[in-house]
């Protein structure tokens, strides 16, 4: 047992322990993990949306319930396609998307019904005139054909038929982007004959997180091993009648990471940069849906939209009306028609106002996490849990700060959470380890002094662990010996367990009266007790404490006596009185464990403890029960003591005064007592001066007060001046 020693370095070990598998798991960053990073971009994208362009450059042309109400079920004949595209492009925009895959034939287009209808109109001249009017698919193709149009295409998972080539161009620097993107083993793609058509083709692949929210669209994506844009993307390099999209990869400078392949760096379209992570993907920051951004496709149809605001605006055409389900989740609405986020990707496209999940930010987060942490664990360890707190909090204070900022003024998508939920894992890791610790060291406490010290004292200690120097240290302290007179003539006869239970009889009252007085027990030695008073808890009435505690074991003795008179007069058999001598010395001493790292006790040592146990042998000598040096009758003088004379106990050179203990306060105060004193006074003079008349007279008054005890002490003394004399 070593209550001193600390456990810092198991603190420390697991503190560094939980910060390698905060660390791990940021790495790994498992689902949870990462749902709370999105949670975290989520709320300041709620606090801090894209201000959209009050112009809104981009437009959609809405398939609502207005337009199925007076056109009819969707899907629509292409020809109220065609009819739309031409009216849009005859406005003047900028490019027109299809947020839809037009993977089948018209089913209404004239050719289609001849089919179905083949058998019931038998080759008449309907069926003829319908084979002669042209498929609403090449009238949608040649309107397409006159302007700049961007169709769709969407990768699956099954390999499907072929699928046309990118008509556009796509170069890249560095690795092969197709390594990095999203890719889809199989595609459906529109119509070839309306494809050909197209100045452009985008994919429409959404790809939310778990959580079925789309934060992040791929700007590139790999259909059956063939490059396509995003629909935003490509309508944006149309409508700016750009030809090619520049891809920079890992490697393009001739620069690696280590050697490992980092990803898609950026996208260029003309002289506009796009920034992405590594797979090619744009974070999104979303604006407020706003009823100005869309405009009925009905309105375009009858020829009420105002044509010259769609003059040099992008309009995507998809569907709204909720019965046809296109809806999607973002961090700002439960539910959007996905057209809508198409619109925003290219509005925020043409703005510039991106957010970016910068290449370093996890490393960085890990990073502060790390010194954070560290500091946050050895500061607990080292200064306390409040200074740690403090310094925690502001740490978590500071990324969360700085996490906002980064994201208001640079579109910087720095996580603040996880670091701020590690750090309070360490800090609640190293003060439980601390609570841990201490409760341990009060439990070892409670087993080591358990024996020794009073319950109170005990659970002080425990509260109080800086009260305790277990090292060993230098402390006043009073000592207590008493012992058994006769010890040898009582155990005769006795059998060994009646020894031990009288043995125990005979203790307990004593150990009682000392604990009570808060001492601590420091040894049994047969028929002797030692304690001593002032350690391990500070007791600045040690003096007074060991005193009546003195008193207390001489009452507790008498009340044995009496119950052991008892017993043998009940059993027939002679009784002698048990009588006991005690000893206290005051003093310094080193106080703490003694003995060796198998097998120790906690002591004291010290020259005070042998005239101690000196001054219990000289109360055979003055017959008196107890004796007590100079300086513990001087740290007590409201007691009842007389001064016995100077004494040189064995071993020292230095003569001792010593006093004879006779009683509690309120003995003091009686006015037998003071004559006692008096008488005693006058006698000790007498003796000083060997007047043997003086002697006679006050042996004969000390005799009217003394106890039966000192009356042996006074005769004995008087004895001896006048056998000198």
């Amino acid at each position: 047992m070593s209550l001193g020693r600390t456990r810092q370095p198991i603190a420390l070990v697991l503190a560094a322990s939980v910060l390698a598998a905060c660390v791990a798991l940021r790495i790994v960053d498992p689902e949870p993990v990462a749902r709370l990073r999105l949670s975290v971009f989520d709320s300041f994208n709620r606090m801090a949306p894209r201000a959209a362009d009050p112009s809104f450059p981009v437009r959609i042309i809405a398939i609502d319930e207005a337009g199925l109400a007076s056109v009819g079920q969707w899907p629509w004949p292409r020809t109220r396609l065609a009819e739309i595209v031409s009216k849009l492009a005859a406005a003047g925009v900028a490019s027109i998307t299809f947020d839809m895959v037009l993977a089948e034939a018209d089913r209404l287009s004239p050719d289609e019904l001849a089919r179905s209808l083949a058998t019931d109109l038998q080759r008449g001249p309907l069926l003829e005139e319908l084979k002669q009017l042209p498929a609403n698919d090449a009238v949608l193709a040649k309107a397409i054909a006159r302007a700049p149009v961007v169709l769709g295409i969407a990768g699956n998972s099954s390999s499907g038929r072929a699928i046309s080539a990118y008509p556009g161009s796509i170069a890249f620097a560095g690795d092969n982007p197709s390594v990095f993107v999203h890719a889809f083993p199989g595609g459906v793609e529109t119509l070839p004959l309306l494809t050909q058509a197209a100045h452009g083709i985008g994919a429409v692949n959404w790809l939310p997180s778990s959580d079925q929210i789309v934060r992040r669209i791929p700007l590139l994506v790999s259909i059956r091993g063939i490059l396509y844009p995003s629909l935003a993307l490509e309508a944006f390099r149309v409508g700016t009648r750009q030809s090619t999209i520049f891809v920079k990869s890992s490697g393009a400078s001739g620069l690696t990471a280590f050697g490992q392949k980092t990803g898609i760096e950026t996208l260029r379209v003309g002289d506009t940069i796009f920034p992405t992570d590594g797979r090619g993907e744009l974070w999104l920051k979303f604006a407020p849906e706003d009823a100005r951004r869309t405009i009925s496709a009905l309105s375009v149809l009858n020829g009420t939209f105002n044509t010259a605001d769609l003059k040099g605006r992008h309009v995507i055409i998809g569907a709204t009306a909720t019965g046809l389900l296109d809806l999607r989740a973002t961090p700002l609405e439960a539910a959007v028609p996905g057209v809508e986020i198409h619109a925003q990707a290219l509005e925020q496209i043409l703005s510039g106002d991106h957010l970016v999940r910068p290449a370093y930010a996890t490393g960085a987060e890990i990073a502060f996490l790390v010194l954070a942490g560290g500091l946050v664990a050895w500061l607990a360890g080292r200064s306390g849990a409040l200074v740690a707190a403090a310094v925690g909090i502001g740490a978590i204070a500071t990324i969360v700060t700085l996490s906002w900022l980064a994201y208001r003024q640079y579109g910087l998508l720095l996580d603040p959470i996880y670091p701020s939920l590690a750090i309070a894992a360490l800090y609640l890791t190293v003060s439980l380890t601390s609570y841990l610790k201490s409760e341990f060291q009060r439990a070892q406490i409670r087993s080591a002094f358990g024996h020794y010290l009073a319950a109170p004292l005990v659970e002080e200690l425990a509260r109080s662990g800086d009260k305790l120097k277990l090292g060993g240290e230098t402390r006043e302290v009073t000592l207590l010996f008493a012992d058994v007179r006769g010890f040898s003539k009582i155990s005769e006869g006795m059998r060994a367990d009646e020894l031990i239970r009288f043995v125990n009889r005979l203790f307990t009252p004593l150990t009682e009266e000392i604990l009570k007085h808060r001492g601590t027990i420091d040894k049994f030695m047969g028929d002797a007790v030692m304690a001593f008073w002032n350690a391990p808890v500070a007791d600045p009435a040690h003096a007074l404490n060991a005193c009546n505690a003195a008193l207390g074991m001489l009452d507790a003795l008498g009340r044995l006596n009496a119950e052991l008179e008892k017993d043998a007069s009940a059993g027939g058999k002679p009784f002698s009185p048990i009588r006991i001598g005690i000893g206290l010395n005051t003093g310094e001493c080193v106080v703490g464990n003694v003995g060796s790292p198998q097998r120790f006790d906690y002591s004291v040592l010290g020259d005070v403890v042998n005239v101690a146990a000196r001054f219990e042998e000289a109360t055979k000598a003055y017959a008196v029960s107890i004796i007590v040096g100079e300086r513990t009758a001087a740290e007590a003088p409201q007691l009842a003591m007389l001064e016995l004379g100077a004494v040189t106990p064995r071993g020292k050179d230095r003569p001792e005064m010593v006093f004879a203990l006779l009683g509690d306060e309120a003995f003091a105060n009686t006015e037998s007592f003071r004559r006692w004193e008096a008488a005693h006074a006058g006698f000790l003079i007498a003796i000083s001066e060997g007047n043997a008349d003086a002697i006679e007279r006050m042996l004969s008054d000390c005799l009217q007060f003394c106890s039966p005890g000192m009356a042996d002490y006074y005769r004995e003394t008087a004895a001896k001046v006048s056998a000198t004399a």
